[in-house]
């Protein structure tokens, strides 16, 4: 299993926080329903920021 570090975990956990409080939107500006697209919110700002995470799959 891929390793994810401290700092993206993090990152999940305020994606999956502010999508349940509606607050989270999408790159369109549309709000995110969908807990699997908070998660890849999450990872992709972590990535962002330099944290160890697994490369995206195609």
């Amino acid at each position: 299993m891929a390793k994810y570090s401290e700092k993206s975990q993090e990152k999940v956990h305020e994606a999956m926080h502010e999508m349940k409080e509606g607050k989270l939107k999408s790159g369109t500006g549309k709000k995110v329903t969908n807990p699997k697209q908070a998660v890849a919110i999450g990872l992709s700002e972590a990535r962002e920021e330099g944290a160890k995470v697994p490369k995206k799959k195609k």
